[in-house]
Order: structure tokens, then sequence, then C-alpha cells
């Protein structure tokens, strides 16, 4: 099956993306603010320890073993593939202060998303728009 340029440009366009960012736990509110801002207020946010070329703190428990995790939080989105440069573009601006330890962002190609009240799949289920009829409400 060929599949011409044009119908490659598109799959790829509908595309959704996970973006993973593993940040300071001190610029989450600033990470929070600029997603707010382009119109991605809904992440998840875990927090969770590790560590990268900064190799951590060291302390030395009394059983011989060893610690060098720092506190990092972990936020994920689940976004477009229209959308991924200006979320991308607020993570790094909120997340970055220039030092080792500034973090990471992770980008994974997602296949289906269901919003589970309303059965909704695909970009659909991920949409910022809320289609559906509010409790009491008629529908047209």
């Amino acid at each position: 099956m060929k599949t011409s340029a044009a119908n490659y440009k598109l799959f790829w366009e509908s595309v959704m993306l996970k973006i993973e960012a593993i940040i300071r736990p001190e610029k989450l509110e600033d990470v929070q603010i600029r997603l707010k801002r382009i119109g991605y207020p809904g992440m998840m946010v875990t927090e969770m320890e590790g560590h990268g070329r900064q190799k951590g703190l060291h302390a030395d428990w009394p059983d011989g073993m060893r610690v060098n995790f720092l506190p990092k939080t972990k936020v994920e989105i689940v976004v477009e593939n229209k959308d991924k440069d200006k979320v991308l573009k607020a993570i790094v601006n909120g997340a970055h202060t220039g030092e080792p330890g500034d973090g990471k962002i992770f980008i994974s190609e997602i296949k289906d998303a269901i919003r589970i009240r309303t059965g909704e799949r695909g970009a659909k289920a991920i949409s910022k728009k809320d289609n559906t009829p509010k409790p009491g409400r008629k529908s047209a």
C-alpha cells in the first residue's frame, strides 16, 4: 500500500503525544502558570526522587546504604501533536534555571485515549472543549 506524503503528514498531525517533564519541585508553579496561560490547565503531577548528571545528594545510612537522590516532580500532559511546540515551550520556560538538575522532557506517542465519563475517544477525549450536555440543560 502506497502512502502519499500528504497522508503521512495528516497522520502525524493527528497523533496524540504524552509529554512527561521531570522538573525541580520549586518550578512546578511556574510551569502550571505557563501551561494555564496557553489553555492547558489540566495535568498529572507526581512527586518523585531521582538524579541525572548532577549525581544527587549523598546521605549515609547506618546500615551502610548510600542514597543519591534529589526530590523531583514529574508533570504529565497529553496533547495533540499540533499543540506540542507551544506546550514544550511553556514547560521549558517555566522550569529553566540554567543550573544542572533543571530536568528532562520525554515525548511519546499515544495511540488512543478514552474519556470515561462520555466514552469519547482519540483527540476528542483530550480536547479542552467539553461538548457534552450539562445536567439539567437540554441539548440542541
